[in-house]
């Protein structure tokens, strides 16, 4: 009983969470309005064929046609088809509306997501709820709520109708209907919770397919083919099963709905053929009823497709109100104008990762305009602390500051947009070498920005060495050009923003020596006057910072110059000594 209550309070939820998400979509109700009363229209006038098919019937019994009867017919039928085509079209047009709107409502959504979302979540899973669930509220209202209403109409219009011919006929009809639903109830129940189980599963098996095809080189380079072909095939099987056990209840439906109607219709007919015989009903009036008849259950065998569609529906409500549920990052001030002349302070800062304690109560000036540098053994935190610093993540406890103000309180995409970071995988997006320069630029740009920025970077001798030049396609992640040439568009599209904190992770990483050299000259520049923080493995590429700060196991051991920390670290001389005799 209680399991009982427990479902029926959940589909009275899913309901309202459904109508509301509707609602929320703004649909045109205008549209919605004109739609019903064409639909209206084209039920009265399916409703009218099966009264003059009677007069039909009976006239050619009485060997009397009229031409005014043939002239109904006509009229009823052009009536009823065009009516029936504009309904579908606006009825169509509201469901694309309404869809499109959600869509963008849950694409706008997750792009103001925080990172940690993303790290819990594959992207193939967030791919799965904006296309796959949309798509099933979308097959609701484009494909089964037009003949939903359209067919409500027409079996109380035929009821009516019949009730006025023969209302004895009519009852026995009708008996059919609450052993019906006594029948689909429960099953729609447990397509309901099928439906969750399926786009759970297709989710999952969405997150592994991106999964898959993001790093498919790492598959084939480590022979991961059989292993990734079984989780794929596994992902498949649970499909395969929750499609099974969805087809096991259409499989009582739809064969049980069949047979109520051929044993109405049987019956019907023998009943009515008894009255017909006795001269009690015409011959045409028993045509009329077994149309009506048809008129009835065809609707109603629609009806139960779309009571089906609309348990999936709720299904795909529920996963897509729990990501529209979720908080986004949080907007706020905006950064002031001297922000490139305030020193950026790292007070008390903790960090910890699922439980894990990343950074432990790190205390640090980062003096504006300078170059801090950060360097440590693997793991000690460095990339973290760019991380809290760009506000990927929040703090376990303590603070950043930009001169007096926490940076939490300034607006992300404001305080973001005074931040350029060069990270050592340089990752780059589908489109051209020109698209990813100006990546996230909300100005114009133009093409001798674009030519100096370029320059700066070391990267306009090969891009214009390539056949389209700044036009040229890099690909999936940049696949289509070397690492180095990736860093390089990396590093000139920090240049182009002329940021005022400048976060360089390691950005030369990937580059030969050669170039390198030129790149290293050409961030000097850059980072002239500008608050830079710079992680580094290579001692080399900061022997000239302003400060060097040591990491070890997410605290600082030590802060200097290069000779102050050489003549005082031990963990610094000793990779000063390593790294700098094998660079000599």
């Amino acid at each position: 009983m209680t399991a009982n209550k427990t479902e029926v309070s959940a589909s009275v939820g899913g309901w309202k969470s459904f109508w509301q998400l509707i609602k929320m979509s703004n649909p045109p109700k205008w549209l919605f309005i004109i739609a019903i009363l064409l639909s209206l229209v084209e039920t009265a006038a399916g409703l009218v064929v099966p009264l003059l098919t009677k007069s039909l019937v009976d006239q050619m019994a009485a060997s009397a046609l009229e031409a005014s009867l043939i002239i109904f017919f006509a009229a009823a039928f052009i009536l009823q088809t065009i009516s029936s085509g504009f309904s579908y079209y606006f009825m169509t047009y509201m469901g694309e509306k309404i869809v499109a709107s959600l869509r963008q409502r849950l694409w706008r959504h997750v792009l103001t997501l925080p990172i940690p979302y993303f790290d819990q979540h594959e992207s193939g899973e967030t791919m799965s709820r904006i296309t796959q669930d949309t798509n099933i509220v979308k097959a609701l209202i484009t494909q089964h709520l037009v003949t939903f209403i359209t067919g409500l109409i027409s079996i109380i219009g035929a009821i009516i109708i019949l009730l006025v011919i023969d209302w004895k006929m009519t009852l026995i009809m009708l008996i059919s209907v609450p052993i019906s639903v006594l029948i689909i109830l429960p099953l729609g129940q447990k397509i309901y919770k099928i439906s969750l189980s399926t786009q759970d599963e297709m989710a999952h098996f969405s997150g592994n397919l991106g999964r898959v095809l993001a790093d498919i080189r790492l598959v084939k380079a480590y022979h991961a083919e059989k292993t990734e072909i079984q989780r794929g095939e596994k992902g498949i099987m649970h499909l395969f099963q929750f499609g099974l056990k969805e087809a096991k209840i259409q499989a009582i439906v739809s064969p049980f709905m069949t047979l109520i109607m051929m044993l109405v219709l049987v019956i019907l007919i023998g009943y009515g053929g008894v009255k017909v015989a006795a001269g009690t009903l015409s011959a045409g009036a028993l045509v009329a009823i077994i149309i009506y008849l048809f008129q009835i259950i065809v609707p109603f065998t629609q009806m139960a497709s779309f009571f089906t569609a609309y348990q999936k529906a709720l299904g795909a409500t529920e996963r897509i109100q729990e990501m529209l549920e979720l908080n986004s990052e949080a907007s706020g001030l905006a950064v002031p104008e001297n922000s490139s002349s305030q020193n950026i302070s790292f007070h008390q800062l903790v960090f910890s990762y699922q439980d894990k304690p990343v950074i432990q109560k790190i205390n640090l000036q980062v003096p504006s305009g300078k170059t801090t540098a950060f360097v440590g053994p693997s793991g000690s935190g460095k990339t973290t602390l760019f991380a809290l610093l760009e506000r990927f993540y929040s703090p376990s406890d303590g603070a950043i500051f930009l001169g007096d103000q926490n940076i939490d309180e300034f607006d992300l995409h404001n305080w973001r947009s005074q931040i350029a970071y060069v990270s050592q995988e340089s990752p780059l997006m589908s489109g051209s070498i020109r698209d990813n320069i100006c990546y996230g630029l909300d100005r114009p740009v133009s093409d001798d920005e674009l030519l100096q920025a370029a320059k700066v970077a070391n990267a306009a001798e090969f891009i214009e060495n390539l056949q389209d030049q700044y036009e040229t396609e890099v690909g999936e992640r940049g696949i289509k050009l070397s690492g180095g040439q990736r860093q390089r568009i990396a590093i000139a599209r920090a240049v182009i923003r002329d940021p005022k904190i400048l976060l360089l992770d390691e950005a030369t990483s990937n580059l030969d020596s050669a170039s390198e050299q030129l790149v290293q000259e050409a961030l000097q520049q850059l980072m002239k006057n500008r608050t830079t923080l710079v992680i580094a493995h290579r001692l080399s590429t900061v022997l000239d910072a302003d400060q060097i700060v040591v990491l070890e196991k997410g605290s600082i051991t030590g802060i200097g110059t290069h000779m102050e920390l050489f003549e005082t670290h031990e963990l610094y001389k000793k990779l000063a000594k390593q790294q700098l005799k094998t660079e000599a």
